[in-house]
């Protein structure tokens, strides 16, 4: 009787030894997915600028937290690791939204910085705004003045850079904002800065005549060099 009794008491001291590392198991595999959904979470605070410059590290971070979140999956009963691995699923589909974006961005940003031409038309009306097609439909009768200022004053600190292929460029860009500017007149233009516009193509002109000669003649004179 007493060995019976005895026995039966190993076998409650196992089971609960087992119980028990069970619920560790599944304790430690909760606490590693919820850092791994806070983690991810807290990327929605970052700003854009922050997480590209950044993305490295963050890169490294999650690839960490994952990896600690799926190995603490591995004793675990088959449906409690189904349910687990459902919830890290879900959150490196949130991690890979984020992944993509800074791709797109860097590959974009690549883009540009070997598109001699893209690059000028992000310096005169801001990165992205301007692309192959010359679409200035962003450009109404509220802003169209302060884009004209601003192209007119990005040429005056720019001109003496520029080579003869920039200002087949600027002479393209500036096309394109007059042959929108007609179509903004018929929309609403304002008398006051339909004038202030003629005064900055009235400046704007003879300048870059002049400053386009000189570009080519100089170039010759280099070629002959």
């Amino acid at each position: 009787m007493k060995k019976g009794i005895l026995k039966f008491g190993l076998f409650s001291m196992v089971l609960l030894g087992l119980v028990s590392c069970k619920n560790d198991e599944k304790e430690l595999a909760d606490k590693r997915i919820s850092e791994l959904e806070s983690y991810v979470d807290s990327l929605k605070t970052v700003a854009a600028a922050d997480m590209e410059t950044n993305w490295d590290q963050i890169a490294a971070d999650f690839d960490r937290k994952s990896t600690e979140a799926n190995a603490a999956l591995t004793n675990l009963d088959e449906e409690t690791r189904n349910t687990s691995q459902q919830k890290i699923d879900a959150a490196r589909s949130s991690y890979d939204g984020f992944k993509v974006t800074i791709e797109t961005k860097a590959a974009e940003t690549t883009a540009v910085a070997s598109n001699p031409n893209q690059m000028l038309r992000d310096r005169f009306f801001g990165a992205g705004k301007v692309g192959e097609d010359m679409n200035f439909s962003w450009v109404n009768k509220d802003n169209i003045l302060s884009v004209y200022d601003a192209f007119f004053q990005s040429y005056k600190d720019n001109k003496e850079s520029f080579t003869r292929e920039d200002y087949d460029e600027v002479k393209l860009m500036y096309e394109a904002l007059d042959s929108r500017k007609n179509t903004v007149e018929k929309e609403g233009l304002s008398s006051e800065d339909n004038g202030k516009i003629a005064s900055i193509k009235f400046k704007f002109g003879p300048m870059f005549k002049m400053n386009r000669m000189g570009a080519k003649s100089r170039e010759t004179a280099e070629a002959k060099e």
